[in-house]
């Protein structure tokens, strides 16, 4: 077992994920509000109302699709990539009892402000890369949208895992990307951290026995396959817009989408809500 103190000081992948093999993943206190309101009148919803709530916390996300694919019944040979797919799987009594809300994100944050918001931030951009991976994916009759949602909101788990549990070296990359716009996100994290956050979220997918489907939709390697250039592209998107929509990245941007989704780029501006 290796304590939080440990993972920190040795500066390994393989520490940190021994650590967050038995840490508490948190979620926002926002879904841990709902989904006790849920609870309460659990005999009168359906996986589809969970699902509601799930859908917009990346990190209960995560908790959700990590436990329904380590509670597989022997006949499910298949791995679960859909949120609802994977509650209809445990039934609604499981996921109440066996998939705590707690702790909540801002109480484990309470003292790292700056880094609360930060994270905050990223968690927003997963959600909306998520709503904009399955919105390019209806467009193109993808049958699956929810795995491609799911894809991109999970897109940068591990990043949100380091922010709530090393704060202090996230928010010291964060503060010396700031003052160099020219150093790369990888060179700045191996440095601070000992290694690229990429590197865990790797291990991650591997030990908490995500989907592989979900590493192939994240994997760069694969950008030419029209699912994993959705994923990218709404991940691109997600991040260029965050701060509003006059990014000097964003034609960029709509270019690629409107060869993804064989249409002109005043149609994707439209699509994906952009202001001029």
């Amino acid at each position: 077992m290796v304590t939080l103190t440990e993972a920190r000081e040795n500066r390994t992948v393989n520490d940190w994920v021994a650590f967050f093999k038995q840490a508490d993943i948190p979620v926002l206190r926002q879904t841990a509000r709902e989904l006790a309101a849920l609870r309460e009148r659990e005999d009168e919803m359906g996986a589809r109302d969970i699902t509601r709530v799930v859908i917009n916390d990346p990190l209960m996300m995560f908790k959700v699709l990590t436990y329904a694919n380590n509670h597989r019944s022997r006949h499910q040979l298949q791995d679960l990539v859909q949120v609802e797919q994977a509650i209809i799987m445990m039934g609604n009594s499981t996921f109440f009892d066996q998939i705590p809300t707690v702790p909540h994100v801002e109480d484990v944050l309470d003292s790292h402000v700056s880094a609360l918001v930060d994270l905050l931030k990223l968690m927003i951009r997963a959600h909306r890369a998520g709503y904009f991976a399955a919105d390019f994916a209806s467009h193109l009759m993808d049958l699956h949208a929810e795995e491609l949602r799911v894809a991109a909101s999970l897109y940068d788990f591990a990043e949100m895992l380091m922010w709530i549990f090393n704060p202090e070296a996230m928010s010291e990359i964060r503060n010396r990307q700031a003052a160099d716009k020219t150093l790369r996100s990888r060179v700045v994290q191996q440095e601070i951290l000992g290694f690229r956050v990429v590197e865990l979220q790797e291990a991650l997918v591997h030990v908490f026995n995500l989907p592989s489907l979900l590493t192939d939709l994240m994997d760069e390697q694969r950008a030419h396959l029209p699912r994993v250039r959705n994923v990218q592209l709404a991940v691109n998107l997600a991040r260029h817009s965050a701060d509003g929509w006059d990014n000097a990245a964003l034609p960029d941007d709509y270019k690629d989408i409107s060869q993804l989704l064989h249409v002109d780029i005043e149609r994707v501006m439209h699509i994906v809500g952009a202001r001029h």
